[in-house]
């Protein structure tokens, strides 16, 4: 018997006419159809020139481009069709992630597909009322246009040849995505919107495949004790708390050489006297981190690669939190939110939590950067309208200290104002605080003044610090060794602070408020201080905070936050993860 073995050519790989009326179109004909396709193509070289920035950028760009057409002449063996698809598909992510950009300030992720997010596709069509009319109107318009350009491809290209060409561009995309990881601040560049859908896509992956949504231990032989029959009886009458994000603080002169006011200090005093060290999970930007720690207790580090959508992944999942456990000793809680509520899911995610209603920046009438005293306002109306129902638990969040510091913000607020002498950046950083310390000494007289019979208990800390801390904090020190330090988390780079206050208000219990503390442990400081009993949940991560010395995930290589979580994993307060 012989075996007749085929060699292929260089031109089996190659577009070929096929059989058929097709193949007997004159040959200026197939130029223009051609030309069709190289016009595709040529568009989608001009869409990566105007949105990519970079050449990693670039290459995934050029290699998902790849990815997609193969994909398409995979399926459908026709060039022109599949160019079409793929531009399509591309311009589709572009055009979203533009959107998003322009209301949320990030660009479009794989995640935003890969978690079901209604409240986020509500709000979309809230803003654009035309969008969904512009969905119907693009698919009226596909529909006949693909069909037009199936009929008149006369190229054909082979499946196998375009599944091998698929494949390697997948593996190409994935080794870059790994190799050189999306940073935190790349969403919030308006830029490189298909490379970075691509390898959040990838981290994604690799993500779900290794550890899953949330790291934790597989199974315990202990439980918690059940928390929905847990008696809340204070032994006092309970304070209205006011919980309050001061973003970008910390105490600057943690850097070598940095000037400051002679009473740059106070602002990070308790009432005790004490300035106490506040440990987060973020430096330079992402306050829904510290968001997390300081609403559910609990750690954004469990999520691995997938911290950056935390509160999404959270929204539904996590019912656990500060907020809970006020509600159940008859506490009323509300958030003042200095973004619109869709962002990285935040009015779904703090509901979850307990926050009973969140009230976001187009309910407040917000501009971008409002003062401090204007959400302290806020807080004002809401106490007074709600005290009369029970104490009031209100997280408000400050702004005017956001990025960028390279402009002054609002120089009427600080008229006699004289510059310490560092760099203006740094200068405009301090007088910033300088507004803060103000505003919020005059919040708690007006607490004072106007509800007199009332308590306050008072928990202010420091989200994360302010990204520009990394040209200061080491200086002299190359780029190369700052963004090394900063990833291993050193905590230089993670520490701020955290204070504990009254109006009318003695703090009950400060045995949790250690000089030193982790984030996720802020909400037992809320819950002593206010004279609640802890709960099962709380009881026990409290001994986990003896047992670390005030460290959570840091504490045993991430041991104990592992068993926490596994524990509240079967106590049924984190769910479908």
């Amino acid at each position: 018997m012989r075996m007749c073995v085929r060699v292929m050519s260089f031109s089996d790989y190659l577009p070929r006419i096929d059989d058929g009326a097709a193949a007997s179109l004159p040959p200026r004909s197939r130029r223009i159809r051609l030309a069709i396709i190289l016009t595709l193509h040529a568009l989608a070289l001009i869409a990566m020139a105007r949105t990519e920035v970079g050449p990693i950028a670039f290459a995934l760009y050029l290699l998902t481009w790849g990815l997609l057409n193969f994909f398409w002449l995979a399926v459908l063996r026709r060039p022109a069709i599949a160019a079409l698809i793929s531009l399509a598909m591309i311009e589709t992510i572009i055009q979203l992630s533009y959107f998003k950009f322009e209301i949320t300030w990030m660009t479009i992720s794989f995640l935003d597909l890969l978690i079901v997010d209604t409240d986020t596709f509500k709000f979309l069509l809230s803003v654009s009322p035309t969008l969904r009319l512009g969905i119907v109107i693009g698919a009226v318009i596909a529909v006949p246009l693909l069909v037009l350009i199936w009929r008149g491809d006369p190229f054909r290209l082979r499946r196998k040849v375009c599944t091998l060409g698929a494949a390697g561009c997948m593996t190409v995309i994935a080794i870059l995505s790994i190799l050189v990881p999306e940073q935190p601040s790349d969403p919030f560049q308006g830029v490189n919107h298909v490379s970075s859908f691509m390898r959040s896509g990838i981290t994604a992956a690799f993500q779900l495949s290794t550890h899953g949504w949330l790291d934790s231990d597989r199974e315990l032989a202990v439980h918690l004790k059940s928390t929905a029959g847990a008696a809340c009886a204070p032994e006092r009458k309970l304070p209205h708390i006011v919980m309050i994000l001061d973003e970008s603080s910390f105490d600057i002169t943690a850097a070598p050489g940095i000037k400051v006011p002679e009473d740059y200090h106070e602002h990070f005093r308790s009432s005790d006297g004490k300035i106490r060290k506040f440990m987060v999970e973020s430096t330079g930007g992402p306050t829904w981190y510290t968001e997390y720690n300081v609403l559910a207790g609990l750690s954004v580090k469990s999520f691995g690669k997938l911290m950056f959508y935390v509160t999404r992944i959270a929204a539904g999942r996590v019912e656990r939190g500060l907020p809970q456990a006020l509600r159940h000793c008859g506490y009323n809680t509300f958030s003042l939110y200095p973004a619109y509520g869709a962002f990285l899911n935040a009015r779904r995610f703090q509901a979850s939590t307990g926050v009973q209603k969140l009230y976001d920046q187009e309910e407040m009438g917000a501009r971008d950067v409002e003062p401090d005293t204007f959400y302290y306002n806020q807080a004002e109306k809401i106490i007074a309208r709600e005290k009369g129902k029970g104490p009031v638990f209100t997280f408000v969040y400050t702004v005017a200290n956001h990025f960028p510091w390279d402009d002054p913000y609002r120089p009427d607020l600080t008229p006699d104002w004289k510059a310490p002498g560092n760099t203006h950046e740094i200068d405009e950083y301090i007088r910033r605080q300088a507004i803060s310390a103000v505003e919020y000494q005059d919040f708690k007289k007006r607490l004072a003044r106007d509800f007199p019979g009332e308590q306050f208990l008072i928990v202010r800390f420091g989200d994360h610090q302010p990204y520009i801390s990394s040209k200061f904090l080491e200086p002299g020190q190359k780029i190369t060794d700052i963004a090394h330090n900063i990833m291993v988390g050193d905590p230089r780079y993670y520490t701020t602070y955290y204070a504990v206050d009254g109006v009318n208000y003695k703090p009950a219990d400060l045995s949790s408020a250690l000089d030193t503390l982790d984030a996720p442990y802020l909400p037992l400081v809320v819950l002593e201080a206010a004279g609640l009993p802890l709960d099962p949940t709380f009881a026990e991560q409290k001994a986990v905070m003896k047992r670390c010395g005030g460290m959570f995930f840091r504490c045993n290589n991430g041991a104990e936050a592992r068993r926490f979580n596994r524990l509240l994993i079967d106590a049924g307060l984190i769910k479908g993860l």
